[in-house]
């Protein structure tokens, strides 16, 4: 009888959760017809929170008013697709404004679910639009393409005996495979052979990272792959006690204990985002007229206290550019 009650209880939060807290496109809201933007982010992390953040302030920035010019409708898939369909369906059923997909798998979603209605969508932390099939319609928003060649250079000048990295990946998602063979094509110009273990759902990650570990490699590299990154200090404890490096693909995940990394910030991702997002509002450009924009920009993070403790030294000329995630 508790196992049936409590089932029924998680029947009625999800669907609770999948309400959301919008209405109608009109907002349904105190304030009258203000339009709701549904955010669906695909699964808790910090990048991804990121991203959330730094599209609000975009919005704040464009001179935008929470609750007068827009409201949010903030909902959150648990890294589970089934959900990010509902949350989409359920936006597209209540008429939103305007769709933000966080990731791949809510972006894909959305996008499925507004096509019919003609809603605007707007994405960001894709890695490849064109890959996942984000890239024509009315449909626009940020990439966070990996700086791949960087992050190889990285390693090399960390590890200059290294011959074998170690990749993680999701085999479902584009922006992973897309990565994985990129990595795998430029990898041999700097003395790396890559290993790339994939998997299904997150499920698996941990079992694959003690495969990985096994296989000897050198060091790891992280994509920004959602169902690695969600067990990332997980994954760490066990490489730490195997002595490998792991490289994060941002700051984040070299808070987190990730080694270094040559990435881009999210937050400012984010923003981007929601400066798009408010030309649509505001009318002055329509998703189909935006064409996505790749963010190039990126810094080195590292982790001087991870590095010591897996014996690594910094080359004088990166140490005097990295920025040091220790001393924020």
């Amino acid at each position: 009888m508790k196992k049936m009650m409590a089932l029924a209880m998680a029947a009625v939060m999800t669907m609770a959760a999948l309400t959301g807290c919008g209405g109608s496109g009109s907002g349904d809201s105190a304030n009258g017809d203000v339009p709701v933007i549904g955010i669906s982010q695909y699964g808790q992390h910090d990048s991804l929170d990121n991203c959330r953040k730094g599209f609000l302030l975009g919005l704040e920035e464009s001179g935008l008013v929470e609750g007068v010019d827009y409201v949010i409708d903030y909902q959150n898939a648990g890294f589970d697709n089934t959900i990010a369909s509902q949350i989409a369906q359920n936006f597209s059923a209540n008429n939103v404004a305007l769709m933000c997909g966080i990731a791949t798998n809510s972006a894909t979603a959305c996008y499925a679910a507004a096509e019919d209605k003609n809603i605007p969508v707007i994405f960001t932390a894709i890695s490849d639009p064109v890959e996942a099939k984000l890239d024509s319609g009315n449909i626009t928003g940020t990439s966070d393409k990996l700086p791949i060649e960087e992050q190889l250079k990285l390693i090399r000048a960390l590890q200059p005996d290294a011959k074998t990295i170690g990749i993680l990946y999701t085999t479902s998602e584009p922006n992973s495979v897309s990565a994985v063979k990129e990595y795998q094509a430029k990898a041999p110009e700097y003395g790396f052979t890559i290993e790339a273990i994939g998997v299904m759902q997150q499920s698996e990650v941990l079992q694959a990272a003690d495969t990985m570990i096994s296989k000897g490699v050198d060091c790891m590299t992280n994509l920004t792959d959602n169902n690695v990154v969600g067990v990332l200090t997980s994954i760490l404890e066990k490489t730490n006690d195997a002595g490998i490096p792991v490289y994060g693909s941002e700051i984040e995940q070299v808070k987190k204990g990730c080694v270094a990394s040559a990435g881009i910030e999210y937050v400012a991702l984010g923003k981007k985002t929601g400066a798009m997002a408010a030309k649509i509002l505001k009318g002055e450009a329509t998703a189909e007229e935006m064409p996505y924009e790749t963010i190039t920009d990126y810094e080195t993070y590292i982790n001087p206290g991870v590095l010591e403790t897996l014996g690594l030294t910094v080359p004088e000329d990166i140490a005097a550019e990295a920025i040091d995630v220790t001393a924020e």
